[in-house]
Parts: C-alpha cells; sequence; structure tokens
C-alpha cells in the first residue's frame, strides 16, 4: 500500500515538474522571440538613421549649388526603395525552400506572410520585421549611387535608375546568398553585406560614372582640378550618423538578441571604423603631406565597409587589420579612379567598391572561415555579383542615356541643379 502511494506520489510530482519544465520552456522561448523581433526592429530604426547620414555626407561634399538637389534624391532614394521591395523585391530575394542553391527565384509581388504573419523562414522573429529590417538595406545601394553621379545627373534618370535597380538588380544578386541561392550552397560568406549592399551599390556608382563622364572643369590640360565640397561640417555630421546606424546594420545582422553574437559584432564595427581612420590619415598625410578630413572621414566609412563581410568571424586583432588596410586604400584608390578620369565627388566607388571587396576577400584570409577553399569562394561570389551587377547598371544607364538623357546640359550644370532642377536655394545668402 506504501509502496503504491509513493508511486503515485512520484508520478505526480513528475507530472508537475514536466508542467513546469515545458511551461518555463515556452516562457523562454517566447522571451527570445521577443527580444529578438524587438532588437531587429531597434536595428532596422538605426539603418533608417543611416540615409540620413548619407544625405548629410553628400551634402557637404557638392558645391552649394547642388545641395537641394541631393537631398532631394536622397529623400526620394529612400521611398523608392521601400515602395520598390515591397512590390517585387522582397518575393525576389527571398523566395522561399523551392528556390534553394538556384539562380532566381520568386515569392510573387507584395508582402505574403501566410496565415498568421507571426514567423519568419529565416530566423525567430516575424515576418514583417524580416521585411522592414531588408528593405532598409536595398534602399542603401541607389544611395551609393546618389552620391557618385553628383553635380551633373538628370533627376528623372536617376529616380528611374534607383527603381529597377533596387527593384531588380540588388534583390536577384541578394537571393544568391541570403535567400539561399546558388553563392550560398557553394560556401561563399558575407555577413552583412560588404559585397551583397555595398559593393552592388558601387558597381552601379562606377557603370554610372563611366557613362555620365566628369564634372566640368574636372579635368584639365593642366592636370586635375579639386572640386570641393561646401561644408565639411555637414560631411562629418554624415559619417558619424553613418558609424552610428552601422550598429544597426551589423548589430542587427546576427539576426537576433543574442549577447555574445551582437557585442562582439559591435567590437569589431568599431574597432574596424577607428582603424581605417588611423590608416586613411597615414596614407594620405605620405601621399599629401597635409591632413585631409575628407580622407579621414572616408577612412572611417571605408573601415566599416570592410569589417562588414566578416564583423561576426573576426577577432578584435583580426577587426583592426581589415579596417586600416581599408584606411590604407581609400586615399590610394581615389587617386586611381582620378587619374583615370572617373569622377566620384564622395569616393563611394573607393569606399563602397574598393572597400567592399577587400572586406569580403578578408574573410578568407582572416577570422574562423579563414582558407584557401573559402577565399577562392569569396572571389567567386565578387565576381559573380560584380559582373551581373555592373552590366545591369551600364545597360541599364545606357538604355536612359539614349532615350530620355542622363546628363544635364553645360550650362545648367554651370548654374547648378538647385535652380534648374528644383527653382530653389539651400541657403538665403
Amino acid at each position: 500500500m506504501i509502496d503504491t502511494l509513493l508511486t503515485h506520489d512520484n508520478i505526480a510530482l513528475a507530472g508537475d515538474l514536466a508542467n513546469r519544465i515545458d511551461a518555463n520552456t515556452s516562457a523562454i522561448t517566447e522571451t527570445t522571440f521577443l527580444s529578438n523581433n524587438l532588437w531587429i526592429m531597434v536595428a532596422a530604426a538605426l539603418v533608417f538613421v543611416m540615409h540620413l547620414g548619407f544625405s548629410a555626407l553628400e551634402a557637404g561634399f557638392v558645391r552649394r549649388k547642388n545641395v537641394v538637389n541631393i537631398l532631394f534624391k536622397n529623400a526620394m532614394i529612400i521611398a523608392i526603395g521601400l515602395l520598390s521591395y515591397w512590390l517585387c523585391g522582397f518575393g525576389l530575394m527571398y523566395p522561399g525552400e523551392a528556390f534553394s542553391g538556384s539562380f532566381f527565384g520568386f515569392a510573387g509581388f507584395g508582402l505574403n506572410p501566410g496565415e498568421t504573419g507571426q514567423t519568419s523562414a529565416y530566423g525567430d522573429y516575424t515576418y514583417y520585421t524580416d521585411f522592414i529590417f531588408q528593405a532598409m538595406f536595398a534602399a542603401t545601394c541607389a544611395t551609393i549611387v546618389s552620391g557618385a553621379v553628383a553635380e551633373r545627373i538628370k533627376l528623372e534618370a536617376f529616380l528611374l535608375f534607383s527603381t529597377l535597380f533596387v527593384a531588380i538588380s540588388y534583390p536577384i544578386t541578394g537571393m544568391w546568398k541570403w535567400g539561399y541561392g546558388w553563392l550560398d550552397a557553394l560556401g561563399f560568406y558575407d555577413f552583412a553585406g560588404s559585397t551583397l549592399v555595398h559593393s552592388v551599390g558601387g558597381w552601379g556608382a562606377l557603370a554610372a560614372v563611366m557613362l555620365l563622364g566628369p564634372r566640368l572643369g574636372k579635368y584639365t590640360s593642366k592636370g586635375i582640378k579639386p572640386i570641393p565640397g561646401h561644408s565639411m561640417p555637414m560631411a562629418a555630421i554624415g559619417v558619424f550618423l553613418l558609424w552610428f546606424g552601422w550598429y544597426g546594420f551589423n548589430g542587427g545582422s546576427v539576426l537576433s538578441a543574442d549577447p555574445a553574437g551582437v557585442s562582439l559584432v559591435f567590437v569589431t564595427t568599431s574597432l574596424a571604423a577607428a582603424a581605417g581612420a588611423v590608416g586613411a590619415f597615414l596614407t594620405s598625410f605620405t601621399l599629401f603631406k597635409s591632413h585631409d578630413l575628407s580622407m579621414v572621414l572616408n577612412g572611417i566609412l571605408g573601415g566599416l565597409v570592410g569589417i562588414t563581410a566578416g564583423a561576426d568571424q573576426m577577432s578584435p586583432n583580426e577587426a583592426v587589420i581589415v579596417g586600416l588596410v581599408a584606411g590604407v586604400i581609400i586615399p590610394i584608390s581615389v587617386v586611381a579612379f582620378d587619374k583615370a578620369k572617373l569622377d566620384d565627388p564622395v569616393g563611394a566607388t573607393s569606399v563602397h567598391l574598393v572597400c567592399g571587396i577587400w572586406g569580403t576577400l578578408a574573410v578568407g584570409l582572416l577570422g574562423s572561415k579563414a582558407g584557401m577553399d573559402q577565399f577562392i569562394n569569396q572571389l567567386i561570389g565578387i565576381g559573380a555579383v560584380g559582373l551581373f551587377t555592373f552590366t545591369f547598371a551600364f545597360l541599364l544607364f545606357f538604355l536612359l542615356k539614349k532615350t530620355i538623357g542622363i546628363r544635364v546640359h553645360d550650362e545648367e550644370e554651370d548654374r547648378g541643379l538647385d535652380i534648374i532642377e528644383h527653382d530653389m536655394s539651400a541657403y538665403n545668402l
């Protein structure tokens, strides 16, 4: 009788303990879901702040007569980016498991969260959180192009380009890795987008600059004529806003609120940015014998772009190396593009394309994934994304050039795009 009671008591106790464990597990799972979702939404807001940073940076690096124009483009880019990514970009970039390992897939137009819309297929957060975080990334590509073509491109041509670039080109190559496409199956690695975001924008910028031509008076028979921006304080504010937003850009790409993962990414991101500033400072002083603020500002951005591919794979020491090399690259690359007569007012091709390539290659050279096989995979990914993006952007700009035209007339450029395109000035002086 006693044995029977003990057995019954043990069974009841075991059942109660099991119920408590289930309840605790459920609570932990719900807490994890909520914390992940909240952090990624905060990260999306930080990436949104980066568009303010790009606006200030580009406005500072252009002349006073073109400030309204560059701000107008940046305001429209975020609007175009969100709408085009909602219409078809998200469906192209994340087509679903049926297209795993493929070159192309499409989940349909608009947003299709399923019956509940509560859980993303790509992580422990909601479908809508996934969309808004990725949409903020998408518009960044067109913003990169905006700075490179500043002061001489027709507004309508640029807006048409941005719409198609964000709606079609960016999501297709993004799908190759982040949508579990063929580059993901190959083993290519790009944590937060040194290639898939930054060099994609850089390739688009390079194609545009080649077809658009330099600003009037930039390259003369006497050599290269510097055309300084109108406000270095505004450019510096833009860079600090970008650095701030990058904590969401890289930190959110952990795709969870995991303390170890997010904190490591914050550290590697910060150290790479700092090292980029030092690398650019030392190199520019060696080359030009002056303390060039614009080079240091772009050195910070170069370090940030460089670490983005492997921010979760690098140790702090390795992050410093990645950032330092990126900073050294900036002045050398700027000079090289100028010698090739490829006019880029803000240095976007140097920062986003060249440093994006370096950061992607660094994943195969440094960090936990380093190795010859990984390095080859990185090369393949860079080459494939670059070839597709440059071809798409070049053909699109070429088509626009032959139809509506992509460059304003010389007299309009001389007068300034603020008056010609917008009938207003940035400053009432």
